[in-house]
């Protein structure tokens, strides 16, 4: 399981007028291959009097699934210049549609490998990206006392405070880097005295966004 990684956020789109053509760039967020071809025909189901319906997607945490699709387009003109963008910008999980309608004037290869890299370029940046983090859960319980520096502290530092809780003491939920346990923890310690108890919890992905 990777530690932290580079993707989309849910769902965007863009579009580009080139020489009279448009190129309308779909972008979306999947975890499968089925996913992936799901969203392509959706595409293709709300495009179908479009020239071309052109994809691309990455799949996995190590990228073992990579699809290009030129849909009529001249071999390698399309579907790998797309391709080539989402590997450029390190993203996984990501299936990315440009639809294209023909504006009557030819662009020729490189035009063409232009206009598709540039259409997911956009369609990419307007829907935005994030790194996803894995992070270590802690449970972390001080007096009332501490508790007020404790807060500052923390909200001032680089870990994550994702909630409070107050009954006889005070329980404060944060979320650490994976790899910044030790050192989060010799914080507290020093923070607090040794007086603190501290519980590992849940491990989880979250998002940070890139843009």
């Amino acid at each position: 399981m990777l530690d932290s990684y580079l993707t989309v956020k849910l769902e965007g789109r863009d579009e580009l007028t080139i020489q009279k053509s448009r190129f309308i760039g779909y972008v979306k967020r999947v975890e499968t291959e089925e996913a992936a071809q799901s969203f392509i025909q959706e595409i293709k189901k709300k495009h179908h009097d479009a020239t071309h319906n052109c994809s691309a997607y990455l799949v996995g945490e190590h990228d073992q699934i990579q699809k290009a699709n030129d849909d009529g387009e001249p071999s390698g003109t399309a579907g790998v210049p797309i391709l080539e963008v989402l590997k450029k910008q390190h993203l996984k999980d990501t299936v990315v549609v440009v639809t294209r309608y023909f504006g009557g004037i030819k662009l020729g290869a490189g035009g063409l490998i232009r206009a598709y890299g540039s259409t997911t370029s956009q369609a990419i940046k307007t829907t935005g990206v994030v790194k996803r983090q894995r992070m270590q859960g802690f449970s972390v319980t001080v007096d009332y006392t501490q508790s007020g520096k404790l807060e500052h502290e923390i909200r001032r530092s680089k870990y994550r405070l994702e909630g409070i809780n107050y009954s006889d003491k005070v329980e404060f939920v944060v979320f650490v880097e994976i790899g910044q346990e030790e050192e989060f923890k010799e914080t507290i310690v020093d923070l607090t005295s040794d007086q603190a108890v501290m519980t590992p919890t849940n491990t989880i992905y979250m998002e940070i966004d890139m843009n």
